[in-house]
């Protein structure tokens, strides 16, 4: 071989060791799912509901369908109210879950089975079985079920919830009708908060997810379900690479209470929170924005027997920091009822240390949320009020306050205040009357924050203003 014919070997040797490395490479950084599967394929059962269409029943009103754009609303309510008077049977739906324990427990959502007039499970050897519903639970969105067998393969759930950002994950359910279907994806967010679930920390993924996965598992490479397959973020109804799973602690406790009680039981403070933003913040005394603001306390519950405050900002609930208004609701809903914890809150800009013993969260009938809506906070000024008058003292069951009669909105572009806007306290003093306000006004020093609290159509709304004169 002669000089040259041996720098063109060498130099074809070298380029072919680039090119076949990273791909080689490449292809090893891909997980082997086949084992995960195999173990626990078993395991994941397909869930049949039949419910009967009755024109009174709740489950047979119409309900946008889950990520439907709100410009579809008409379109779907006419039809549905159309088919309203057609003839109707029972109509079966699907949707998967998996086996807990080898005599017969199944876990699926609650969406799935709600309304239920019968239950069924096809298990992966497709064997029929009736199955008994032991306990639902809507806020979680999870549903305990019971077969009567026994040796059932089962699946193992992660005692703790230590999913990481990135990390490979596996679903199996049946998608479409589509029984045992596996996909696979990445976690792509932790503790997500959707829209009405205060309960719920989400793990987001990119796995495909479609009608018929509600209530599959979500596995890990240990082969351990990290969380239950439950919503999709979509614009057109199907999968659009955003999921979202219920995570294990949450499975591990639910299944636990609806095993044992048949109910879930979680604790109540009994107050309404909104977030706090930099100007909010300033006028509390915060050197930045954390906490939640309590903008309302509810008759008789455990905060108005502990003697919180409106105005007060939550800091940390059994030494727990509490970052944002949405963590309050998920911690004191997973703590103990009965008993006593420690909260941190600041007051008139001192930290202080108070004791609440929790009640039972009671029902959505009872109280229509204690959530974590965010009430967006706006700064106010060159602001014109009036005393109230006896029947707006009647009407809104307001002792004190002022009434917002004209807004200047040139001064610092506040053109979000409302007239007739009920002030009631200015950094927490009471306002009786328009000359408390005007005197608590002029005390306030100039480009300085204070905080009001506002009833805006009887609800309770905290306002960051920026004093100028």
């Amino acid at each position: 071989m002669n000089v040259n014919n041996l720098k063109y070997f060498s130099i074809t040797s070298f380029l072919i060791l680039i090119i076949s490395l990273p791909l080689s490479l490449h292809a090893a950084s891909y997980p082997d799912f086949t084992e995960i599967v195999e173990q626990n394929m078993p395991a994941v059962v397909i869930v049949n509901a039949t419910r009967s269409m009755n024109k009174n029943t709740d489950s047979n009103k119409f309900q946008t369908p889950p990520g439907m754009p709100d410009e579809f609303n008409d379109l779907f309510k006419k039809f549905f109210d159309e088919r309203q008077n057609q003839p109707r049977r029972s109509q079966p739906s699907s949707g998967s879950g998996f086996i807990l324990s080898s005599d017969g427990y199944i876990m699926t959502n609650h969406h799935v089975v709600v309304g239920a007039n019968k239950i069924s499970i096809l298990t992966n050897d497709k064997t029929s079985y009736d199955a008994e519903l032991i306990g639902s639970d809507k806020r979680s969105d999870l549903a305990l079920l019971k077969i009567n067998a026994k040796k059932l393969p089962v699946v193992k759930i992660a005692s703790q919830d230590n999913v990481k950002l990135g990390e490979w994950v596996l679903a199996i359910g049946s998608p479409f009708g589509f029984n045992q279907t596996v996909t696979a994806g990445i976690v792509s967010g932790k503790q997500r908060k959707l829209a009405g679930d205060n309960y719920v920390p989400y793990i987001q993924t990119d796995v495909a997810i479609n009608p018929g996965n509600s209530g599959g598992p979500l596995f890990n490479l240990s082969g351990e379900v990290i969380g239950v397959n439950a919503q999709i973020y979509s614009r057109t109804g199907g999968f659009m690479g955003v999921s979202f799973a219920i995570p294990s602690d949450t499975v591990n406790d639910v299944y636990y209470q609806l095993k044992t009680k048949g109910v879930v039981s979680r604790g109540w403070l009994g107050v309404y929170i909104q977030e706090i933003d930099d100007k909010l913040a300033k006028s509390f005394g915060l050197d930045k924005a954390k906490g939640a603001l309590v903008s309302k306390i509810l008759p008789n519950s455990p905060a108005e027997k502990a003697r919180f405050r409106q105005g007060d900002v939550i800091l940390k609930f059994n030494n727990t920091d509490i970052n944002k208004s949405t963590d309050l609701p998920l911690i004191v809903g997973q703590s103990k009822v009965g008993k006593s914890f420690q909260v941190q809150i600041i007051r008139d800009k001192r930290v202080k240390n108070l004791s609440v013993i929790l009640e039972e969260l009671p029902t959505e009938e009872k109280i229509a949320s204690i959530g974590a809506k965010k009430i967006i906070s706006n700064s106010i000024s060159g602001i014109s009020v009036r005393n109230l008058t006896q029947q707006e003292i009647k009407s809104f069951n307001i002792k004190t306050g002022v009434v917002v009669t004209s807004v200047d909105n040139n001064i610092n572009n506040n053109y979000d205040v409302k007239i007739n806007d009920i002030i009631t306290k200015i950094n927490n003093n009471v306002i009786n009357d328009s000359d408390d306000f005007t005197k608590t006004m002029k005390m306030a020093k100039n480009n300085s924050y204070v905080n009001l609290l506002v009833y805006r159509q009887s609800s309770p709304l905290f306002i960051a203003l920026k004093i100028s004169k």
